[in-house]
């Protein structure tokens, strides 16, 4: 019986190679490789060629989906290649770490011990392991097995006698030892053992008496747990991407396991041609001219061949031209790359992943990791049922697209964009969602019911079922209606009523938009501004200038969506402001803005809007307190100024009598106010107030002035300006 121990790192073209070699010349009976054992019998999937790396071996707790833990694969992971070989050569493979129902059950995740690669990359005088294993692994062809499992056990030496702290990577290596006796004992002869370089020692014969285990993994707790293939990305194969087995450039790794001939060159040609789809100045010569200097840095520094550190000198100085933006895109797109796998379309799936990989395949959404954007016209029916989908998920807490803002003119309400990129993690979400519903369309439908029936806040109740529209949910939007009805009627502070109007009138719309019957939406909505109409003269009546802030916003949001819901809603809520603002005791800020919804309404008359002004911009008015009406008339639009003279001579006339010792106290409100219009707006004020009286005056200058040396200061102030003296 021969056991053959092949100690690995987790993620090495240089292992991977070399193990595929030593497989196929030892050729085992059995092939025992690190992950959890729940995993056995997904391995024969590995047959089928769509099961493309990078991959990764999902498991869950079953009644707790929240803990999961993932064993990713590249097509350079050393266990990835020792699946392949069993496969091919139809030998039996058994996954001998501790199984993820332990695992699971006390910590929610997979444990694993300290990389000692530190440590021997610093006997070897390197400060960055991964720089010294590409030296001694990856760019060497030969096996390096034994001197692996020699370094380890070095390393290992040094360990206390008796040493438990680190009890996690003890259980596992028990139960290693635990599945290698059975294994034995089960009569086969070539045993090929792959796992991590660390355990090779802990493996290695004689092993310690099974009783010292046994007591390690006895009464260890214990989660039913399931296992799924899931895609994964090269992205969160990255160190940086918080994988604590990562590697720092997957890309790289990649093209090195690939790549048998010409590697420096191949890899140099393609990030040429990452350069040139940017629209990038690259030429052969540069790809030839990198070639040789990366291949020369190698030989300065005694390395094999050129490794990441000099192709990435080479690109930065010859294709990069030294500029480091570009290098960044190079190391983002190809050193670590989006590559992103498959997996078989028969493969075990949750019966809501299943339904979201068939309605996506209907509606030809691919799964990329890749950010990129989606336009939807809603009025096309593929367009409308991607939106579907989108917005369900959304619901189920799976972002896979992202609301944004389409760079195309846009169509009204009839188009949505969107920003998509599938992230490996939503496949557990996939699996926690599918507590609510088989489908999306159901979990959607259950999430919404849920939602509503613990009478959240009014707005949270209002967005509900917003949402519930946008995902298209009839079943669940009776619901959703009855507990707003009910939850409008209870609350009696008009400004959550407010709050939750603008997402409630805006979800009348989709009617039109997405063939939704809104009738019985409108009704409710019509009846929730009818209280806000009777509710806010009360709700403005004594508040401070902070409450009035805050109701000025409210007013607003409300103001712009009414009109979503017919004339006669419009007519109504206009009568409640003109009520509103005729109160004598009205903030300023609050009063300004009423004003000028009027006006912009034509419902205050113009020289009614100049004297209002006029009256709130006397003298015997704090200034503080004129300052505040302008900031809540002019708000959000300079027009009236531009081209209404008699509104900017009151305002002009104003400011000129401001007192000096109050000036500084209205400056930060007319700055705010000011300074959010445009800046043709805020010349073309200026412009029509210099015309109000003809030219500006020059500024008066206090007598004494010492005119010499005044001069010799207006250098330094045009260089500081960058203007001609």
């Amino acid at each position: 019986m021969t056991t053959r121990l092949f100690g690995i790192r987790h993620h090495g073209p240089g292992s991977a190679r070399a193990l595929a070699a030593e497989l196929h010349a030892f050729a085992p009976d059995v092939v025992l490789i690190e992950g959890p054992p729940e995993a056995d019998a997904l391995v024969a999937l590995a047959a089928d060629p769509a099961l493309e790396p990078p991959v990764a071996l999902l498991a869950y707790a079953v009644d707790d989906v929240a803990r999961a833990a993932f064993w990713p694969f590249a097509v350079f992971s050393p266990e990835w290649q020792a699946i392949r070989y069993a496969v091919e050569a139809r030998v039996p493979v058994r996954f001998c770490d501790l199984p993820a129902a332990h695992q699971l059950a006390l910590d929610g995740r997979p444990g694993g011990s300290a990389d000692p690669l530190a440590r021997l990359a610093a006997v070897a005088g390197y400060d960055d392991p991964e720089r010294w294993w590409d030296d001694v692994i990856e760019h060497r062809r030969e096996p390096a097995f034994t001197v692996i499992a020699d370094a380890m056990a070095a390393l290992r030496a040094d360990e206390p006698v008796g040493d438990h702290s680190d009890v996690h990577g003890a259980r596992r290596e028990a139960y290693m030892r635990t599945v290698l006796r059975r294994t034995r004992k089960d009569g086969y002869e070539r045993i090929a053992v792959v796992c991590g370089a660390w355990h090779v020692p802990a493996l290695t014969d004689p092993l310690p008496p099974a009783s010292r285990d046994q007591a390690l993994l006895r009464g260890l707790p214990k989660r039913k747990a399931a296992c799924a293939w899931v895609p994964w990305t090269h992205g969160r194969l990255a160190a940086s991407s918080g994988y604590g087995a990562g590697v720092t450039s997957p890309g790289w790794y990649h093209h090195l396991f690939t790549t048998d001939e010409d590697v420096t060159a191949c890899w140099l040609t393609a990030v040429a041609g990452v350069l040139r789809a940017e629209d990038l100045p690259v030429s052969t010569a540069h790809v030839i001219e990198a070639v040789r200097l990366a291949e020369t840095l190698a030989a300065l520094r005694d390395r094999v061949s050129a490794g990441l550190a000099e192709v990435t000198e080479a690109t930065l100085a010859v294709l990069c031209g030294g500029n480091e933006v570009q290098l960044d895109l190079v190391t983002r797109k190809l050193v670590v790359g989006e590559r992103m796998g498959a997996v078989p379309d028969d493969a075990p799936l949750t019966p809501l992943a299943a339904d979201l990989a068939a309605t996506a395949r209907r509606l030809r959404l691919k799964r990329d990791p890749a950010p990129r954007e989606l336009d939807l016209d809603l009025r096309n029916p593929g367009g409308l049922d991607r939106s579907r989908l989108l917005h369900r998920l959304r619901l189920l807490g799976i972002p896979w697209g992202r609301p944004a803002a389409s760079a195309r003119r846009s169509t009204g309400t009839f188009r949505e964009t969107w920003e998509l990129a599938w992230q490996p993690e939503f496949e557990v979400d996939l699996v926690a969602a599918g507590v609510h519903g088989t489908t999306v369309a159901g979990a959607a439908t259950a999430r919404v019911r849920a939602a509503v029936t613990d009478a959240p806040a009014l707005s949270d109740v209002t967005a509900a079922v917003e949402r519930c529209l946008l995902a298209h949910l009839p079943g669940a939007l009776p619901d959703a209606l009855a507990a707003l009805d009910a939850r409008a009627a209870d609350d009696a502070d008009v400004t959550h009523l407010m709050a939750a109007f603008p997402a409630l009138a805006r979800a009348t719309r989709y009617g039109d938009v997405r063939g939704t019957d809104t009738g019985a939406l409108s009704t409710v909505a019509e009846r929730v501004l009818a209280r806000i109409c009777a509710g806010l003269p009360p709700a403005a009546h004594g508040v401070d200038e902070s409450e009035a802030t805050r109701l000025a916003g409210l007013v607003d949001g409300v103001h712009d969506v009414t009109g979503l819901l017919g004339e006669e809603a419009t007519s109504r809520w206009l009568a409640a402001l003109d009520r509103l603002v005729q109160r004598p005791a009205l903030p300023p800020l609050l009063a300004g803005r009423l004003a000028r919804l009027l006006a912009d309404a034509d419902r205050m008359p113009p020289d009614q809007v100049e004297r209002r002004l006029a009256r709130a911009l006397t003298p015997g008015t704090p200034s503080a307190q004129a300052g505040a009406y302008v900031e809540g008339f002019f708000a959000g639009g300079a027009l009236l100024l531009v081209h209404d003279d008699r509104l900017l001579r009151v305002v002009d006339r104003w400011l000129a009598e401001v007192a000096p010792d109050q000036f500084d106290e209205v400056l930060p409100l007319l700055r705010r106010t000011f300074g959010a219009f445009a800046d043709p707006e805020r010349r073309a004020i200026g412009e029509r107030a210099a015309a109000l009286t003809g030219a500006v005056p020059a500024p008066r200058v206090a007598d004494g002035i010492d005119e010499e040396r005044a001069e010799r200061v207006l250098p330094v102030f045009a260089q500081l300006l960058g203007v001609a003296p």
